[in-house]
């Protein structure tokens, strides 16, 4: 079977507005970007990378980074040396005596204001993502946000719990709806779950549209699904 996705110079075709003795010059000039540019820009955010995990490497006394007794550089040894060091902090943590350390630091923590409030927004946050049986930021949803009629995507980012749920009689989801072309800044909103819509595409093609305006759109995955009922199951309201 053939790949259905066309290349840089099908998807760029000349137009109705776009025709004339340059059109031809103007379709190779786009089909051009479209193949340097996405590499480019893969390039420069690996090597940022690299170069940044290298910088742990100044953790290891002198005399014992590889730069010295190899007597060049090896981009990507960083990388390496930063996930010898989360394994080993990991199988630290996850015993009897890790987790006492651990219980000790994050008291003394615990007892610097600023501190305190950052390292356990941080720490949250961090197990919201990671925890396997965490519904955050799974699934794809469509709200009516600002205003009735005007739909856009947004991420079911959890269950709230405390007082948001105590003083609201439908029950509600915490959604978190981004913003274009830059998806870390957004809104965060409560939504009854029977006012959204869950959507069948997955997280990183509502994050392509959404960085892309719009213009990338990704493929339907079923066909006639109406934009209706409640999608996503909420807990129950309390009275």
């Amino acid at each position: 079977m053939s790949d259905p996705t066309p290349s840089a110079v099908e998807a760029e075709q000349p137009t109705g507005h776009a025709r004339g003795p340059l059109a031809p010059l103007r379709r190779y000039l786009v089909a051009g970007l479209l193949v340097w540019v996405p590499l480019v820009i893969t390039w420069w955010v690996v090597i940022s990378l690299v170069q940044f995990m290298d910088r742990t490497l100044v953790l290891l006394p002198p005399a014992y980074r590889p730069d010295e007794w190899l007597g060049f550089h090896i981009p990507g040894l960083g990388v390496i040396l930063a996930l010898v060091v989360l394994l080993l902090t990991g199988l630290i943590a996850a015993n009897f005596l890790g987790r006492r350390l651990v219980g000790l630091w994050e008291g003394m923590l615990d007892r610097i204001p600023l501190v305190r409030s950052v390292y356990s927004a941080v720490k949250q946050l961090m197990h919201t993502f990671l925890s396997t049986d965490s519904r955050a930021f799974r699934k794809v949803l469509l709200v009516e946000y600002p205003s009735k009629g005007l739909w856009t995507l947004a991420f079911l980012a959890g269950d709230p719990v405390g007082e948001v749920q105590d003083k609201t009689a439908k029950a509600m989801l915490t959604v978190y709806v981004p913003t274009a072309p830059n998806p870390t800044s957004g809104y965060v909103i409560f939504v009854a779950s029977d006012e959204v819509v869950e959507l069948d595409m997955g997280v990183e093609d509502a994050m392509r549209m959404i960085i892309s305006l719009g213009m990338v759109v990704p493929p339907a995955r079923s066909h006639g699904q109406a934009i209706s009922g409640p999608a996503v199951a909420a807990p129950e309201a309390r009275p």
